[in-house]
């Protein structure tokens, strides 16, 4: 009987730790501020694994980045592509019911990736610095019917 136990308490020990719930970001939401027209859409996780893009349309051109948020082997992480680029990882920091702080040191701009709901609002920030200067972006999204397009 104890090999038994201590056989189960090293298996409770080795098991991956459960994946946060990031069912609050899943949808379809929309930023029409600044001049600009973005837009992310995000899955509902699937074992733990949410999959979104996002497109940015301005006067000067479109951007798209995708991405991930899930499991990995360095653990749980937001893991961008922008503009189709090899993929970075950023590690989760901080989650909570309606938020969620990925970071990475290693990475020139940003460093940290933080999401938050707030009812029909979802808050996307980036962080960092560039030539030793804090910087960030931020983008207030509402949510909406997919495929909604910012007026005219």
């Amino acid at each position: 009987m104890p090999t038994a136990a201590l056989l189960a308490a090293l298996l409770i020990q080795a098991a991956p730790a459960p994946s946060p719930d990031m069912s609050w970001m899943a949808g379809y939401w929309l930023d029409c501020s600044g001049g600009r027209e973005a837009s992310e859409t995000w899955s509902d996780p699937r074992k733990g694994l949410s999959v979104g893009h996002a497109v940015t349309v301005s006067a000067s051109g479109a951007w798209f980045e995708v991405s991930h948020i899930g499991p990995t082997p360095a653990g749980f992480a937001y893991v961008a592509q922008p503009g189709g680029a090899p993929p970075t990882a950023f590690l989760l920091v901080e989650s909570g019911p309606t938020r969620a702080v990925f970071a990475n040191p290693e990475n020139d701009f940003p460093t940290r990736v933080i999401y938050e709901r707030d009812g029909d609002a979802l808050k996307a920030r980036i962080e960092g610095e560039i030539d030793g200067q804090a910087r960030s972006m931020e983008w207030n999204f509402a949510a909406a019917p997919l495929n909604t397009r910012c007026p005219a």
